[in-house]
């Protein structure tokens, strides 16, 4: 009785920990409610922008509800953040609407992502994704009804994956799809600025027809296209935004909605309504759209060589990928940069000059796609002034010493990005984004801080920046909140002032004046422009105030960097990165105006200029308002879905149903799942099967009763289990510094009425309840370059200890483990050793008190880990807990190949990425300090894995294994695994 009393206390304490609120800043959202928006933020600082983000959105709104006759199921909600340096926003229709937008401005690099007001323009993006996958026929919504919801697909239930189709086909479709419409619309619904008209997505397919290269079909691009260059998954948008423009121009805008639409008559699948509406198939007008993009392109080639292009030395045989700001080191005669290219760690590097040969300084662990990182140079000292977390976060400050090669964290979360040195005071100026706002800060030495000189209003964002030699002058680009853009120059001293007055040196309308850096002498100033739709470097001289072109080029040029009075360096685009190339600083005579696609698709079909939005202005907010106020997560939890399942019990088949609860901000996430198993073979008391599931940031609290599994339904490892069970975890981080992270989970669990371990199918309890609790360690450094599958190189360790206790007795046990990869010269190919040790100080004889080893662990049909002979529980060639001991040590030695990508290698809607093959040996020894018990054993094996895609979405990965083992004296056996793993 006094267990029983035991359990159910424990149940009643996780109950109660589960429920309480937690004290962090998140726990305070407030949101603002009106009959289409759920807006919730969570900083009183952002408070400034809600009433325009709400305006945004309901003008958004407006215009898609009408031109796509759309009315959402729920109320759209947007979580308005400040994650990140840089905007960032995604959108979906599982479970709810849903989207989520950040604050700061969005990166101009290259106007890779040309954009007016960055609220307004993103909101028209990420609301087509809303519309176009949320939007209904009647026999979705007959699924949404049958299934109270709309499905999210759960591995836990992989039948799931039917009904979520049912209930939302569009959504499973490739991402070009889902992309391709909300650039389109982005692009129009602020008058023509946006992707769908941008210099730079011309110049990328320029310079596949000019280069030849091999242009995707629309499988291969999503199996091998978003991961082959340095572009990797930015070619979705390229490739889905260039087709649907082809499409607007050849047939018109309004056949392209009605392929993205979804009504009583379209076809869920959108190759299907794609031949519905155009009367051939997806392939064959992919195919023509090939064609026509080359003779575009060459147009435009011809249009570019009708003045002489320019003639320039290339300094590197190869591209470099991509390429951050560029400084030249006038004693060394060679330049700096950082770079990122497929199967390389992206790095800071010096590029000899003469030699072309690029040396690696230091590695760069957080690289940003397009720019990599943030860069200054101290000439006088031999420092490199750099950023991290390039990709995700808050950035730091770091530098490295060019003679020593060490490097330093210099500020934490300093935000700031488009660094410079200011020679005369030796500091370090940067842009910083924080609370929506572009500040210029200043970080005087010892760089342990920095000072905040001038915040822009609102709108203002001033990027690529740079420094006068003589220190009186900084000069930059300006974004205003119009899509106007500008080339200004700040006086250095009224800006320590806080004076931001600035003096305009240029007008680009809408291009961008971009990278522009001083002459050593101050009297010039070299970048680049998309002027004339061609990125050419030009010369700006303070003197005459007059802009002068210096290049005609085929492709683009960027990062022009002054090297001597006659000659630049510039970075030529190519598709595999940028090509470091040496020209000379003599203007050109003429250049000449290329052709846009997204202007021909406006003079053809004037439709798109009424496009354009109205001012949000017009928007009164006030009358629309149905609630402002606090978001509680836990009284809007609602059920999102409800579906049969089908799963396993030991070794018959269980039936039910899955209820699924979630809060609009998915912070609580509950599901309910109840089975039975009508076989008569069963016992009564084990027929009845039921599971529950709570989460709640990182607590989770779990309970089941004579639990049961899908997956046991396949294969020799078995999850399910009689008896009851309760348990509680909790999940946090210790460290949260990409790439370093260490994290820390503290659980504690009850059993009773057991037959067999929970850990170990294959080994029978001595007592059928038992107590557990466990605290786990975990840190992971790991590294991988564009387009690998999975970690490169770098460490992973972990140590868990745990106790048992069962029958009055504690069996307390330590376990660790470590990793550690290193790449070899072989593209995206490592070596990784991998070891793991574990101690138990209970006897022998009890189950409990003893570790188990055994097989692959894979199931024929799995969700786990697809490579599962990297646990330390695997041993494949022998038996699942085959092996077992109080203590261990265990050795694994494993190659990994570069994966084979195909091209294309099935069907639209069912295909295979890639092939990876790896290549192990491993070896254990159990019972160590016992001579008597002492147990040895090895192996040797492989595993191919095959990444399979099914309705475009969902992945699952195909395995095959093979191992041999041996014990020591004892013969050889073999073990054959097959398995399909599920999402």
């Amino acid at each position: 009785m006094c267990k029983k009393r035991l359990i159910i206390k424990l149940l009643i304490t996780c109950i109660t920990v589960c429920f309480i609120q937690p004290s962090n800043s998140y726990s305070q959202f407030r949101t603002y409610e009106s009959k289409n928006l759920r807006l919730i933020y969570y900083d009183h600082k952002h408070s400034y922008v809600i009433p325009h983000l709400r305006r945004c959105f309901e003008n958004s709104f407006k215009f898609h509800s009408k031109l796509f006759d759309y009315t959402p199921t729920e109320k759209i909600t947007v979580l308005f953040q400040d994650f990140d340096d840089y905007g960032y926003a995604g959108a979906t229709a599982l479970p709810f609407n849903y989207m989520v937008l950040g604050i700061e401005p969005f990166e101009y690099v290259y106007e890779t992502s040309p954009t007016n007001e960055r609220l307004n323009w993103v909101m028209s993006h990420e609301l087509t994704h809303v519309v176009t996958t949320d939007k209904s026929s009647p026999l979705d919504n007959f699924y949404r009804s049958l299934f109270l919801g709309k499905v999210s697909a759960t591995s836990e239930n992989p039948v799931s994956m039917i009904y979520s189709y049912l209930t939302t086909p569009r959504k499973y479709s490739p991402r070009w799809y889902l992309e391709s419409i909300a650039v389109f619309m982005e692009t129009w619904m602020a008058g023509g600025i946006g992707r769908a008209q941008s210099g730079y997505d011309e110049m990328v397919f320029r310079t596949m027809v000019r280069d030849s290269s091999y242009f995707y079909d629309f499988v291969g691009l999503e199996s091998e296209g978003t991961t082959i260059d340095f572009q990797i998954g930015q070619n979705s948008y390229l490739y889905g935004a260039r087709f649907v423009s082809y499409l607007a121009h050849q047939y018109g805008p309004e056949k392209v909605l009605a392929w993205f639409d979804r009504t009583s008559e379209s076809n869920p699948d959108y190759t299907s309504q794609f031949e519905k509406i155009y009367s051939v198939s997806l392939d064959y007008e992919w195919s023509r759209w090939i064609e026509w993009e080359h003779t575009w392109q060459q147009m435009n080639l011809d249009t570019i060589r009708k003045f002489p292009l320019t003639k320039g030395r290339y300094i590197s045989a190869e591209p470099l990928g991509a390429i951050s700001r560029t400084y030249y080191d006038s004693t060394l005669n060679q330049l700096y940069a950082a770079v990122s290219y497929p199967g390389e760690l992206a790095r800071i590097v010096s590029i000899e000059i003469g030699a072309g040969k690029v040396n690696t300084i230091c590695n760069l662990a957080t690289p940003a796609l397009y720019y990599v990182c943030h860069l200054a140079f101290d000439a006088a000292n031999r420092v490199l002034f750099y950023t991290t977390k390039n990709n995700k976060g808050w950035r730091d400050l770091c530098m490295v010493d060019l003679k020593s090669g060490s490097s330093e964290v210099l500020v934490k979360n300093s935000r700031a990005g488009d660094l410079v040195f200011n020679a005369t005071d030796k500091s370090v100026w940067g842009i910083q984004h924080h609370n929506g706002y572009s500040t210029i800060v200043r970080f005087p030495p010892p760089f342990s801080g920095w000072n905040e000189l001038v915040r822009l209003p609102y709108g203002t964002d001033l990027f690529d920046i740079d420094i006068s030699p003589d220190g009186k002058y900084l000069t930059g680009s300006v974004m205003e909140i119009s899509g106007k853009q500008k080339l200004v120059k700040m006086f250095i001293e009224k800006l320590l002032l806080g004076d931001n007055e600035y003096e305009t040196l240029y007008q680009f309308e809408n291009n961008s004046p971009l990278n522009f850096v001083f002459s050593p002498d101050g009297k010039y100033l070299y970048g680049s422009t998309y002027y004339t739709g061609v990125s050419n470097v030009v010369r700006y001289e303070f003197e005459t105030k007059k802009m002068e072109w210096l290049t005609n080029c085929e492709t683009g040029l960027f990062r022009p960097v002054p090297v001597s009075a006659d000659s630049l360096i510039a970075f030529q685009y190519s598709g595999k990165g940028f090509i470091p190339v040496e020209i000379s600083n003599v203007p050109t005579e003429n250049v000449s105006n290329i052709k846009y696609l997204g202007y021909e698709i406006s003079e053809k079909h004037p439709i798109v200029r009424s496009w354009i939005l109205p001012s949000p202005l017009t928007i009164e907010i006030d009358t629309l308002t149905d609630y402002a106020g606090v978001y509680d997560g836990f009284s809007n939890i609602r059920i999102n879905s409800a579906y049969p399942i089908v799963d396993g019990f030991k070794d018959f088949t269980a039936y039910g149903i899955r209820f699924n609860f979630l809060d609009p901000l998915l912070m609580h996430d509950i599901n309910l799942s109840a089975t039975y198993t009508p076989h008569k073979i069963l016992p009564s008391n084990e027929r009845f099967h039921a599971s529950f599931n709570y989460s709640y940031w990182g607590w989770k609290f779990s309970a089941s009763y004579n639990r049961s599994d899908f997956y046991d339904l396949f294969g020799p490892t078995k999850m399910s289990r009689k008896g009851y069970s309760v348990g509680l975890t909790y999940n946090d981080r210790l460290l949260d510094d990409n790439p370093q992270i260490l994290e820390y989970t503290l659980g504690a669990a009850g059993w009773g009425g057991l037959e067999r371990l929970p850990d170990y199918q294959n080994v029978s309890a001595s007592y059928d309840r038992y107590l557990t609790g466990n605290i786990k360690l975990n840190y992971r450094n790991l590294r991988r370059s564009l387009g690998a599958i999975e970690a490169e190189c770098g460490v992973r360790g972990q140590f868990n200890t745990l106790d048992n206790y069962v029958n009055g007795k504690h069996f307390p046990r330590l376990s660790a483990s470590g990793d550690y990869g290193f790449m070899l010269p072989i593209y995206h190919s490592s070596i990784w050793l991998r070891s793991s040790l574990g101690y138990s100080f209970g006897k022998r004889s009890e189950p409990f008190a003893n570790f188990y080893f055994g097989g692959f662990g894979n199931n024929w049909v799995d969700y786990q880990e697809a490579k599962r002979y990297r646990s330390y529980y695997s041993f494949p060639g022998t038996e699942i807990n085959a092996i077992g001991g109080t203590n261990f040590g265990k050795l694994l030695f494993e190659w990994t190949l570069p994966p084979l990508r195909f091209r294309r290698f099935g069907l639209s809607n069912f295909y295979c990425n890639w092939a990876h093959l790896t290549i192990f040996s491993s070896g254990i020894v159990t019972n160590i300090d016992s001579k008597e018990d002492r147990a040895s054993f090895i192996n040797s094996g492989s595993q191919i894995d095959f990444k399979i895609v099914l309705f475009s979405r969902l992945e699952s990965t195909l395995s095959v294994g093979y191992a041999i083992a041996a014990e020591k004296r004892q013969r050889l056996t073999k073990e054959f695994m097959v398995s399909l793993k599920i999402l």
